[in-house]
């Protein structure tokens, strides 16, 4: 658990129990803080009776508070912890913010910073893998799902890597990365920003106004992307102060030297994003090559799950925007494609299946599931054979009746899960089940 004396003896408020707030109370306990906690389910606060004052800071005075910090899941723009906060001038922050100060105390280390709408998760684990395959003391952690205050304090020149969704960079100010990655932006959680895009963008971009004059930036995405964020440090409103002496590898040269888990163009981008962060770290090319081979990747993105007969079954639950899930069709062919849940809305002019559109000569069949599929299945009909199947049970039955050896059967939905399942992992669980079932 990594603890810090900055906290000791102050009063700080946490919103949201779950597995981030849950690190957050231990650790602000185990440095000497006097806590009040919250969470909508009474399970949640149960777990905390007797340790802290179970109280809702919304409706709390919190006249003397050092702050409070909110689950990144809490939306600032509508919720009213912000304002309630902002009139006793107590801020609003996050667990990443409090590991930023008790760096101070931490033995001498770096922290890389990795932020992008998709591609986040797949480059964290890639960069920690790499540094342990090089024997440098890591741990990674933030939105990959580890809390990072969970996490056991690096011995001098460890290597912490941290996944940041932009609502994790809201909720921070003094976050220095020694090396921040950006590696892409495209619309997505725009309700959180009012549905303004550039406020999206200028929030993953804050990353970089936090670093200091030593530190690396890697600043992937698109050429409109890259250029917007060109210009935002060329103005003045983000503070690039430094860039890193390395020529970026070729992605398509690196594609040779990738697994199966790294599959897609997407993915070697991705990797030439963790090559560079890393040669930064010093690690040397013939070690990162030698970490590709190793990588076996995450669960529930483009995750082999089994070959039956032939036919490859992927895993790709992750995919929960048409962003996401637009590389993963674009990796292999002959596809059996189950799409849909939870629809992001697309942005104005666009069709709901969006950069998936461009990919579809890769899609032999599509099954679609959930609130969205009736409306994926109108605007895949003449274009590619279609079935509404509502539930994923019968779409993998279904794909699995039809696919035929040298296919692959892809969830891949291009959709959250919230109208079927509690989150990906759990969509993601469930097509590994139904496809041991086929077995």
């Amino acid at each position: 658990m990594i603890i810090s004396t900055a906290w000791k003896d102050k009063r700080y408020a946490v919103l949201g129990l779950a597995r981030s707030g849950r690190a957050t109370v231990e650790a602000l306990l185990a440095s000497g803080a006097e806590v009040m906690a919250w969470d909508s389910r009474e399970e949640a606060r149960a777990e905390f009776a007797d340790r802290v004052e179970l109280v809702d800071p919304v409706e709390a005075d919190l006249s003397g508070f050092a702050g409070v910090v909110v689950s990144p899941g809490v939306p600032l723009n509508t919720h009213p912890i912000k304002p309630h906060a902002d009139s006793f001038g107590v801020p609003v922050i996050g667990d990443i913010e409090l590991f930023a100060q008790a760096r101070t105390e931490l033995p001498p280390h770096k922290v890389v910073g990795i932020t992008g709408t998709n591609g986040k998760s797949t480059t964290t684990a890639l960069v920690h893998h790499i540094l342990k395959t090089a024997g440098v003391p890591t741990t990674m952690g933030g939105n990959i799902g580890l809390p990072i205050l969970e996490q056991e304090p690096l011995p001098e020149g460890g290597v912490y890597v941290l996944e940041l969704s932009s609502y994790q960079i809201d909720l921070t100010y003094s976050l220095d990365c020694d090396i921040a990655v950006l590696l892409n932006i495209t619309p997505d959680h725009l309700d959180r920003y009012d549905g303004d895009f550039e406020a999206y963008i200028l929030s993953k971009a804050r990353l970089f106004d936090m670093q200091s004059a030593d530190s690396s930036a890697i600043v992937g995405g698109n050429v409109e992307v890259h250029s917007r964020i060109s210009d935002l440090f060329e103005a003045g409103v983000i503070s690039h102060r430094a860039r890193s002496g390395f020529s970026e590898p070729d992605a398509k040269s690196l594609e040779q030297y990738l697994p199966a888990s790294l599959s897609g163009s997407h993915n070697a981008d991705n990797a030439t994003k963790a090559m560079l962060a890393c040669e930064l770290l010093g690690v040397s090319e013939r070690t990162i090559l030698k970490a590709f081979a190793s990588f076996r990747g995450l669960p529930h993105r483009m995750e082999r799950v089994a070959e039956i007969s032939g036919v490859a079954y992927v895993n790709d639950s992750k995919g929960t925007n048409t962003a996401a899930s637009a590389p993963a069709l674009a990796a292999f062919d002959n596809i059996h494609w189950i799409l849909g849940g939870l629809a992001k809305e697309p942005k104005k002019g666009e069709s709901l299946l969006g950069e998936c559109e461009a990919e579809l000569g890769h899609v032999k069949a599509a099954y679609t599931i959930g609130q969205a599929g009736p409306d994926f299945a109108t605007l895949l009909e003449g274009r590619v054979p279609v079935e509404q199947c509502e539930t994923l049970d019968h779409a993998v039955t279904r794909a699995a009746s039809h696919a035929v050896s040298g296919d692959t059967v892809l969830l891949s939905p291009a959709c959250a899960s919230f109208d079927q399942y509690r989150d990906f992992e759990a969509r993601g669980e469930h097509f590994r089940e139904l496809v041991e079932g086929l077995k």
